[in-house]
């Protein structure tokens, strides 16, 4: 994992940036706003952590033009404590904010939870199959087709289909292949 750490401070950048990269993260730093924007452009962050108050460009407006072309996730740090810079900061894209001083545990923690957060979705990838498998019988909704372990064939009702998937009169192959929700709910009910 890409992390960005920008602050003007350049102690704490490099006490975090020992700290992150002894969790195993890899770490790039920047100490102004616009050095951000141009790293976030071209640096494939996994996150980025960014001072509110720098010179150059301060980190709300970095924060809302890094929005412009990221959905990377944010972590506003900074001396502002009050509700309204919170709320500020948060609305400017950032999605997540802490002040300093701040305790580098909690800090880890809340890394940790963005980046479990912002992975997930590509973790729910479409699997290749969507199998469904009871009683011996497998319905496979991709391709609309059932299986029966005890009986090799394509089966409805216990019965084999022909090869135009006619059933007792009833034509399942053209009902399940619609590729319509309705046709594998129907596939669903008759397996």
């Amino acid at each position: 994992m890409k992390i960005l750490v920008v602050d003007d401070e350049q102690l704490l950048v490099k006490g975090m940036k020992f700290n992150l990269e002894n969790e195993g993260y890899m770490v790039e730093t920047a100490y102004d706003g616009a050095t951000a924007i141009d790293m976030a452009k071209s640096g494939g962050f996994d996150l980025i952590i960014l001072d509110l108050m720098m010179p150059q460009v301060d980190g709300l407006t970095a924060c809302m033009r890094i929005r412009e072309f990221s959905n990377v996730p944010i972590i506003m740090l900074t001396a502002r404590s009050e509700d309204a810079d919170k709320i500020i900061g948060l609305e400017s894209g950032a999605d997540d904010y802490i002040t300093k001083p701040f305790n580098i545990l909690e800090l880890k923690a809340r890394i940790r939870a963005l980046l479990r957060r912002a992975n997930a979705a590509p973790q729910q990838k479409q699997p290749e199959t969507l199998l469904l498998t009871a009683g011996g019988i497998t319905l496979d909704q991709l391709t609309d087709s059932l299986e029966s372990v005890q009986h090799p064939g394509i089966f409805f009702a216990g019965e084999a289909l022909d090869v135009d998937g006619v059933c007792g009169g009833y034509n399942l192959q053209w009902a399940w292949s619609s590729g319509s929700a309705a046709g594998r709910a129907a596939a669903g009910e008759h397996a």
